[in-house]
């Protein structure tokens, strides 16, 4: 198979956000079925948040091929991204963009602080480790699957490729924010992508927007910023995901592997050991689930209340953090019986819309003035400067059964 292959006619998926995906090139179109891309159809795309918004069961799926259309129309629409690259890089950052989240586990990022890994490192590991997909890539093009796995773990020999996948105005964000936005049914992070992708320029190899751009993206971080606040950062979709961590906790205290109601792909976690990547293959939600199901009847009783917990929405109450409401609130636990290794949490988080430079390109959103000058984004905004000199929004929970309010 040529690198460069197309398909005897164009591929179109429909899509809710971008109408159609399009494929026709071969190597394209092979990866997105292979059994590690359609893995993808089993991790959900935002872990707890569909405990909050229910319609939100869309997945790295469907996100993945987002992120490739809105590449593929970077490549093709935008004429200077079109003539700053050869055709082997736009394949390149093409494929980048699709399996740019290969190695998503369960419950989105909830499950990268449970195995200690990141999710990048099982994506390159799953793109160079000799998989199906690395013998599609390798097949192509030799040494494709590195220059891919490179554009992620921003090494590529053209930094340009990186900034289209992953900066603070890159593919990815656009497509998340716009999907979901949609899957939970709010306005929160809709932004006019048609604007920014028409005002995007390359200059100096960086990728800027045109001045008459700025307004679009404001627009474009102040979505990002409400949707971390009313969708990823909910302290209801933050509450499961501190049950999911005193669940895995529990387990690996017990150490017991050996128990018939713990699932195999739960070992490598129980034992804090690296995960084959056969074992990762297995490990989706829909394993998860039926490993939480099975739970329930482990002998050990915060274990099973834990996994029951999970399995049917019992999520632990919540409250502002403050030293006099935890030391109430704690004695109350302790009363009532509750361990407080696995019946306390706590979660701080905190977000700011936009980070200005901070030595690398792709940590800035560069604009190209009308005087042909090139200004960091805030001081081209008056909005996103008031932002970033603004004060941190920050959140400070507390997570505990809701039986001893």
């Amino acid at each position: 198979m040529a690198l460069n292959e197309r398909l005897d006619e164009t591929k179109v998926l429909r899509d809710p956000v971008h109408g159609y995906i399009h494929v026709d090139l071969k190597v394209v179109w092979d990866v997105i079925n292979s059994s590690w891309f359609q893995r993808l159809r089993r991790i959900r795309q935002l872990g707890g948040a569909n405990m909050v918004y229910h319609c939100a069961e869309h997945t790295r799926f469907s996100h993945s091929l987002g992120v490739y259309e809105i590449v593929r129309r970077m490549i093709s629409e935008v004429p200077d991204i079109d003539q700053a690259l050869n055709e082997y890089e736009k394949i390149t950052v093409m494929l980048a963009g699709l399996l740019h989240d290969a190695g998503h586990g369960p419950y989105s990022h909830a499950f990268e602080e449970i195995s200690a890994t990141s999710h990048e490192q099982y994506t390159c590991r799953i793109i160079e480790e000799n998989t199906e997909i690395t013998k599609i890539l390798e097949n192509a093009s030799e040494g494709l699957s590195k220059d891919v796995a490179d554009v992620i773990r921003h090494k590529s020999a053209n930094p340009l490729l990186s900034q289209l996948i992953s900066s603070q105005l890159d593919a990815d964000r656009m497509d998340y924010l716009l999907r979901d936005a949609y899957f939970t049914g709010t306005t929160y992070g809709e932004f006019d992508l048609e604007r920014i992708l028409r005002t995007l320029r390359v200059k100096d190899n960086r990728l800027v927007v045109k001045e008459s751009g700025v307004y679009a993206v404001e627009n474009y971080i102040m979505a990002r910023y409400h949707m971390y606040w009313q969708v990823y950062y909910h302290p209801t979709a933050r509450s499961y995901e501190t049950l999911l961590h005193m669940l895995f906790k529990r387990m690996r205290d017990l150490g017991d592997t050996e128990d018939p109601t713990l699932l195999k792909q739960f070992v490598p976690l129980v034992t804090k050991g690296k995960i084959p990547l056969e074992d990762y293959f297995a490990l989706d939600e829909s394993a998860c689930s039926y490993g939480f199901h099975m739970l329930v009847h482990h002998q050990d009783p915060i274990l099973r209340d834990l996994a029951e917990r999970v399995r049917d929405r019992k999520l632990f109450a919540y409250a502002d953090s403050t030293p006099q409401f935890n030391r109430q609130m704690r004695a109350k636990l302790k009363k009532a019986g509750y361990d407080l290794n696995y019946y306390w949490g706590r979660d701080s988080v905190m977000q700011k819309p936009y980070v200005p430079y901070r030595g690398s390109q792709e940590s800035a959103v560069w604009v190209w003035m009308k005087d042909g000058s090139v200004r960091e984004l805030s001081n081209a905004s008056n909005i996103v400067y008031s932002l970033i000199h603004g004060p941190v929004h920050d959140d400070n929970k507390v997570y505990f059964p809701a039986d001893v309010i």
